[in-house]
């Protein structure tokens, strides 16, 4: 697999995609975000820079506005093993808000469970699917801006982190794997500067922008625990509110425990979801 190739010889085919979820319906504004994602090629997985397109203004981030992380320690092989086939986690489940590990160990074990991740995604018309949404608590994520398996380009980030966000902050209607028949708006900065860790543990350094910035935010927000919904306004959450509790009560009558939020508790709390470093 090419765990992180970040070269379009040409703007991918129009995929139906909807953010983190495909839909049967192609999106002007899509076609935009991808012909905006122009990184090339680069000859080694070095710490070089990709400049995206045009003169997007980046605010350093700052850890005043940050969402804390949710990390504790080190991955272990038990952390990284699996059985196939893996299945999506949804909400309110308390894995998606468990604390997450960083990846040490870049072996076999590693690159089968990527593999896993991109059969689910597929299978479930993704874009995008962070470790958590499978059960894993670790620092992983998978993600194909095209959603169509030989299309576009198969991206695998290992404990990644967010250097800066634009300025820029754009709403976009989003859906979650985690989050099954939900769609809401959510705002987000239009281009993020990252480093990460290829499927070998080799570490490097881009720029997104557009469609594959939202992606990564969606994905980088499960690795901190930070759901869709947390980023929504409190007009926009009510648009969902009812999908949310039937979500909550699936939960309950599946397991027999009560649900372990609630999100009629919202409105008795303030949930830490700036933009910053992290």
């Amino acid at each position: 697999m090419a765990a992180a190739t970040w070269f379009y010889s040409s703007p991918p085919s129009l995929a139906l995609i909807h953010c983190l979820r495909r839909r049967p319906t192609i999106y002007p504004s899509i076609l935009r975000y991808l012909h905006n994602f122009t990184a090339t090629k680069p000859s080694n997985l070095s710490s070089r820079l990709y400049k995206p397109p045009g003169q997007a203004v980046y605010a350093q981030a700052r850890r005043s506005f940050s969402s804390k992380v949710k990390e504790d320690g080190v991955a272990s092989m038990a952390d990284l093993q699996f059985e196939a086939p893996l299945k999506i986690v949804e909400y309110p489940d308390p894995i998606l808000r468990a604390k997450n590990k960083r990846i040490n160990t870049f072996d076999d074990n590693l690159k089968k469970l990527v593999d896993e991740m991109f059969d689910v995604m597929y299978r479930t018309d993704g874009i995008g699917l962070s470790a958590p949404q499978v059960g894993k608590n670790v620092h992983l994520m998978v993600f194909n801006p095209v959603g169509e398996r030989g299309e576009g380009e198969e991206i695998v980030l290992v404990n990644p982190k967010v250097n800066r966000y634009s300025r820029k902050i754009v709403p976009y209607n989003e859906g979650c794997l985690s989050f099954p028949g939900i769609y809401a708006d959510v705002d987000r900065p239009d281009a993020v500067k990252i480093d990460a860790q290829d499927i070998t543990g080799q570490r490097f350094e881009f720029n997104l922008t557009g469609l594959p910035a939202r992606v990564f935010q969606h994905e980088f927000d499960h690795l901190q625990g930070i759901l869709f919904f947390d980023r929504m306004t409190d007009e926009v959450l009510e648009s969902i509110r009812a999908e949310l509790q039937a979500l909550e009560k699936k939960y309950e009558d599946r397991t027999g425990l009560q649900s372990p939020e609630k999100i009629d508790a919202r409105r008795r709390r303030k949930t830490a979801v700036g933009f910053g470093k992290s």
